[in-house]
């Protein structure tokens, strides 16, 4: 498990997966959890070629709504700026 500090936000922040898929047209990204938990309202932090952070307003799973998912599931999150394949997420932790 990464843990990092930014420096720009002192917030610090777990990776709990990437990107696999990003569909442009409807802002959404597959995401692959590789470590943790992903919660509806938590905070995430994308870096990739873009770099930013957003709450998780929604997500689904197997297009179905969930408040909750764990390692190993594949999530769609809505994104507030395009992403790229093999870019990280965090989320912050505090």
């Amino acid at each position: 498990m990464e843990v990092r500090i930014i420096k720009r936000h002192f917030m610090p922040e777990e990776q709990i997966g990437q990107v696999i898929h990003f569909y442009d047209r409807i802002g959404v990204a597959v995401v692959k959890l590789t470590n943790g938990t992903l919660k509806v309202g938590d905070t995430i932090h994308v870096i990739g070629k873009n770099d930013f952070q957003q709450p998780v307003n929604s997500m689904q799973v197997e297009h179905q709504n969930v408040e909750k998912a764990k390692r190993g599931t594949e999530v769609a999150i809505k994104m507030d700026q395009p992403v790229k394949e093999k870019d990280k997420l965090f989320k912050v932790v505090a």
